[in-house]
């Protein structure tokens, strides 16, 4: 063998790859692959990457590049778009119909003369339904259903864009009512590949401070299917289904819901509808205090009413019962009237003979009672003699007796 014989050239060797990879498969084929980037160049001509992900992780498998000519592009592009409701975009599963091709510079590459939009919206329900299936599996399902709903919805948590229609919607509609809300914006993106993790990251970001808010408000516009199917994706869904507050839903689908819808408290149709429902919600408690005022009113009166008629009912048997004791006691007064009269009389009596008695003692041991019993009283100088050492011999004496007095001289 000359060394000639050992090798071939690169070229050589790529051209041995184009014959058998043209030969082997010289008919088109249909192939399923996610686009993971997509490009329209200038000139109409649409690059793509297609990719095929395996396991959990979404690692690619394989990948390769693939090309729609300007020539296809605008009735292949159309027809999807017509069909499903949305653009060609990244992250979308397709299944196209393609031409394998290989250059000896350029590599292996495809070329897409047709796309079944029908895979892809299969694909799409796929992946709604596997979501449902987990979560119910998981028996999360119900959860947000359970959390209760405040009376009054007031302070208000809302995820969405900040320049999209529906949310500017949902404001006009909260300002032409008559009542206050306190809102918060947790700006998020609502549709593309980015939508998932920035609503979850949103959800993340209120569920740190839960006390701050009666509810969660998730907001967008209409969009296609595909915009939002992220509304159909697990992990998104599962934060919704297992949040500490109640969330409502105003993602604009016009014909499917969501899985987001499925697992939220409350279901919405549009932004607009979610703010109605919040008014339409105040209203009511408004119309509950009104009446609860004037049932509060109401019993009050009749309260009132109640008791002015014990007070009187009262005050009647206050009258009665005074009047009783006042004629029971006017008998007892008029008893123990007559009982005083009567003892004091008797007392009277009784002192009036004793004073008569003391009188006749008293008249028995008068001076001139005691004279006439032969007594004298005898007085010198007009002083009465009490003793004989107090008369001198030969002092004149008066002696005083019953029917007169006379004088004596003293021996």
């Amino acid at each position: 063998m000359t060394p000639d014989e050992r090798y071939i050239t690169l070229r050589e060797l790529q051209s041995r790859i184009r014959e058998v990879l043209e030969g082997q498969f010289a008919l088109p084929l249909w192939v399923s692959a996610e686009i993971s980037e997509i490009k329209v160049n200038r000139s109409g001509h649409c690059y793509l990457e297609l990719v095929e992900k395996g396991g959990d992780n979404g690692v690619p498998t394989a990948q390769a590049r693939a090309v729609i000519w300007k020539s296809h592009y605008p009735r292949i592009a159309g027809y999807f778009e017509a069909e499903t409701g949305q653009r060609l975009a990244e992250g979308i599963r397709i299944l196209a119909k393609v031409l394998v091709s290989y250059h000896e510079i350029y590599g292996f590459s495809l070329q897409i003369t047709d796309i079944d939009p029908s895979y892809t919206l299969g694909d799409m329900e796929r992946q709604r339904q596997q979501t449902i299936t987990q979560l119910q599996q998981e028996g999360v399902w119900e959860m947000n259903h359970e959390v209760p709903m405040p009376a009054v919805v007031q302070r208000v948590a809302i995820v969405s864009s900040a320049g999209a229609a529906g949310y500017q919607d949902f404001l006009k509609e909260l300002e032409r009512s008559p009542y206050r809300f306190e809102l918060t914006l947790f700006e998020a993106y609502m549709q593309g590949a980015a939508a998932e993790e920035s609503i979850v990251e949103a959800l993340c970001t209120i569920a740190a401070d839960p006390e701050r808010f009666d509810a969660v408000v998730m907001i967008r516009g209409g969009g296609s299917r595909s915009d939002l199917n992220c509304f159909n994706a697990y992990r998104l869904c599962s934060h919704i289904a297992q949040f500490p507050l109640p969330v409502v839903t105003g993602i604009g689908h016009d014909k499917d819901t969501s899985v987001a819808d499925m697992v939220a408290h409350t279901a919405l149709k549009t932004p607009t509808a979610v703010a109605g429902w919040l008014v339409e919600r105040m209203g009511t408690v408004e119309g509950w205090l009104d009446a609860a005022a004037l049932q509060l009113h109401d019993g009050v009166l009749r309260l009132a009413r109640a008791q002015q008629l014990r007070l009187e009912e009262f005050a009647g048997s206050v009258r009665h019962l005074a009047q009783a004791l006042l004629r029971q006691r006017g008998v007892e007064l008029a008893a123990r009237d007559e009982a005083f009269r009567n003892t004091a009389a008797i007392f009277l009596r009784q002192q009036r003979q004793r004073i008569e008695s003391l009188g006749e003692v008293v008249a028995s041991r008068s001076p001139k009672e005691i004279l006439r019993m032969g007594f004298a009283v005898v007085r010198t100088e007009g002083h009465a003699v009490t003793s004989a050492r107090g008369v001198r011999t030969g002092q004149s004496l008066t002696i005083e007796v019953a029917d007169g007095q006379f004088t004596a001289e003293a021996k």
